[in-house]
């Protein structure tokens, strides 16, 4: 994923699902398109990459903490699962 949008929600009364589901819901708003991946700082998945609502989320620590990094990832430059 090249192109995406930077999303920030540092709330304490929201889980992992819940800001993403915002984040997600702002992006289709903007652009019109869902998102099918999201970037997030590994200390957000402490259980490892997963997928919430067909949107896949990964680790990177190239994402600062409270930060989400959605966009579209086309499926012939995945990267492979660990």
């Amino acid at each position: 994923m090249d192109i995406g949008m930077l999303w920030f929600d540092s709330s304490e009364g929201r889980d992992l699902e819940s800001k993403l589901d915002r984040a997600v819901q702002h992006y289709r708003m903007k652009h019109n398109a869902l998102p099918n991946m999201c970037y997030v700082n590994p200390f957000m998945l402490p259980n490892g990459d997963l997928t919430l609502a067909g949107v896949r989320v990964r680790g990177s620590n190239t994402v600062l903490p409270h930060h989400f990094w959605l966009g579209v990832e086309d499926e012939v430059r995945q990267r492979p699962a660990a």
